[in-house]
């Protein structure tokens, strides 16, 4: 018995063993930093292409267009009645609160095949209060080209809630007036693209780096062999594959999970004027310099003085007002700056005079004129 609980227990302990031995350079890569090439560069020509059309919302709860203020909307009916063999007679002009016109995105993804289903958004255009409960008739939806390339119907995923009063009150609930339908999309035609074309594919970083693409095709060269991968600028990769694709799909699948060591971004700091918010890039150095920044406050009071004659004197009660006004500057601390400051040194040194996010920026600023920041101070 105890021999064959062994012989058992060895073929899971043969998995757990190879699992280990294949996690293992996954588990190292990530300690050294490295990144898959997946992360960070997308094969040129496999893209999104952005749909749009116009359609119709029925079955709202008397939540939809004011036909008096949003006249496309009557027209739009009008239009697809007559189309279905339902005559309007032209001085007829149907007041519906239940009827909605909107417009309708959605991306198409790359390889989408005719038959598949895509996600859309639906968006009213007109003064319709909610969309709540709606369905989309049939719309066809089209790209850049004025092909149809998905036909949109469905019931709408609306998130948003709407009520109104007669007396003019009203609350509303996030959006309601934009809804979603998930699978709302059917795909009628194939985009063609060019990733079966040529004998090579392109490679294109997510961001530029003339460091990054060369250690990109290094890394390909490498693993793949070389004259494989020739880095065409800092953004792009060209590497030789198969003709075949089926073989280039397999050539693509081992490409992308070649890890790099990415290059190290520029030194930046990067300053929101809106929210105040300051990020410091990991780069950023400062050359010797002293810092003195403090603060000068001004107080102005203003009082009212009444100024009240003798009892047997001749003069009147005034009021008299007296302004007083009371300047004080904080004695903030100077601080040095040796050379090669590195960013958790400068952070340290700005909180203890207790400098503010504005105030940060406006040493930084200075730092920069004064010509002892190394880094590109960017506002955004």
């Amino acid at each position: 018995m105890p021999f064959q609980r062994l012989t058992a227990r060895l073929p899971m302990v043969l998995f757990s063993l190879a699992t280990v031995l294949l996690l293992a350079p996954v588990f190292t890569a990530q300690a050294q930093g490295l990144e898959r090439v997946k992360d960070l560069a997308s094969i040129g020509g496999v893209r999104n292409n952005q749909l749009v059309g116009y359609g119709l919302v029925v079955g709202l709860d008397g939540t939809g267009d004011r036909t008096t203020q949003a006249p496309f909307t009557v027209q739009s009916l009008k239009n697809m009645l007559g189309r279905l063999g339902v005559t309007v007679p032209p001085d007829v002009n149907p007041q519906l609160r239940n009827v909605a016109a909107v417009m309708i995105h959605a991306d198409l993804p790359p390889f989408a095949k005719p038959g598949q289903t895509i996600d859309i958004t639906v968006s009213s255009i007109g003064n319709a209060g909610s969309l709540r409960g709606g369905s989309l008739l049939m719309t066809p939806l089209k790209g850049a080209d004025g092909q149809t390339y998905a036909m949109a119907q469905g019931n709408l995923v609306v998130g948003g809630l709407g009520a109104e009063g007669r007396d003019g009150s009203r609350i509303t609930v996030n959006v309601p007036s934009v809804g979603r339908v998930p699978n709302g999309a059917t795909v009628e035609r194939e985009v063609a693209s060019p990733f079966a074309q040529g004998d090579s594919v392109t490679l294109n970083l997510h961001r530029s780096d003339f460091t990054t693409a060369n250690r990109v095709s290094d890394a390909i060269n490498d693993a793949l062999g070389g004259g494989t991968a020739r880095p065409l600028d800092g953004s792009s990769v060209r590497v030789r594959a198969p003709l075949d694709p089926g073989q280039r799909v397999s050539f693509v699948s081992v490409l992308e999970n070649i890890r790099v060591q990415p290059g190290e971004a520029p030194a930046k700091v990067i300053v929101n004027s809106r929210t105040g918010t300051v990020v410091i890039g990991s780069n950023v150095t400062v050359t010797a310099a002293a810092v003195s920044h403090g603060s000068l406050t001004v107080t102005i009071t203003e009082s009212l003085d009444v100024s009240q004659p003798a009892p047997l004197g001749r003069g009147e009660t005034v009021v008299t007002p007296r302004t007083e006004i009371e300047a004080v500057e904080e004695a903030n601390p100077m601080f040095l700056f040796g050379p090669g400051v590195t960013l958790d040194e400068i952070v340290r040194a700005v909180n203890r005079v207790g400098a503010a996010p504005g105030d940060l920026v406006a040493i930084l600023e200075a730092l920069r004129e004064a010509g002892a920041l190394r880094a590109q101070l960017i506002v955004i």
